[in-house]
């Protein structure tokens, strides 16, 4: 089951940056940083949230490396990296997550760490940063939709009406 599981959390960490990826060759510069109004976050600074939430909660938590998060900097830039960068920094985290939690074995699965304001086990913290990442890659592809008037075709060669 445990296999199953970590198998399980690194094909929705790639299936949902391979989404991101999709709505990034969509934007420009200026709309990856457009806020739609004064209470909500650009795709820019989602990119830069969840880098930051997987590094604090996987590499950090789950991977006993220092936490560098500096959680309110995600929020308040402005104009800040490049789609590329943005795009490599996330990867980047997505595979040091990926190799943190293939490496875990089934005690420390249930060992509770500390991240943030909370104490959780392995399992819940994996759970809680695939979850984290797939709310905000439909927050993303939807602001992506509403930028662009498209549709980005994420399931054009599967019929989706078919029975299981």
């Amino acid at each position: 089951m445990l296999a199953s599981f970590k198998s399980s959390a690194h094909y929705f960490f790639d299936w949902n940056l391979e989404r991101i990826e999709r709505c990034l060759k969509e934007l420009t510069e200026d709309q990856l940083w457009a806020r739609p109004n004064a209470n909500s976050n650009s795709i820019g600074n989602q990119l830069l949230h969840l880098e930051g939430n997987i590094r604090q909660w996987i590499v950090a938590g789950l991977g006993k490396q220092e936490d560098v998060r500096v959680r309110d900097a995600e929020f308040a830039a402005v104009n800040g990296p490049t789609a590329d960068i943005l795009l490599d920094q996330l990867s980047t985290v997505i595979q040091e997550a990926k190799t943190i939690i293939s490496s875990l074995s089934p005690e420390e699965m249930t060992q509770e760490r500390p991240v943030q304001a909370y104490v959780h086990d392995a399992t819940f913290i994996v759970m809680h940063v695939v979850e984290h990442l797939s709310y905000h890659t439909g927050q993303i592809i939807y602001q992506t939709k509403a930028l662009r008037d498209l549709d980005l075709d994420f399931y054009g060669d599967v019929d989706l009406n078919e029975k299981g």
